[in-house]
């Protein structure tokens, strides 16, 4: 598999339609599939509190 830069939600997105696709065309097997996907959703859930909590700072320094 090459080498992918995974630092957005819309690139995790874009991963996981890919290993979809390549599953089900029997490119990959399930269990390597199955773990792709449990491992981008932790990812995906480290970006989006990331991003929350910049908006969260971003907000309190406005109202500072």
């Amino acid at each position: 598999m090459p080498f992918r830069r995974l630092q957005t939600t819309q690139d995790l997105r874009r991963y996981l339609a890919g290993l979809i696709n390549r599953t089900e065309a029997g490119k990959i097997e399930a269990n390597l599939a199955r773990s792709l996907t449990y491992m981008t959703s932790i990812l995906m859930r480290a970006i989006e509190s990331s991003d929350l909590e910049k908006r969260i700072e971003e907000i309190e320094r406005k109202i500072e």
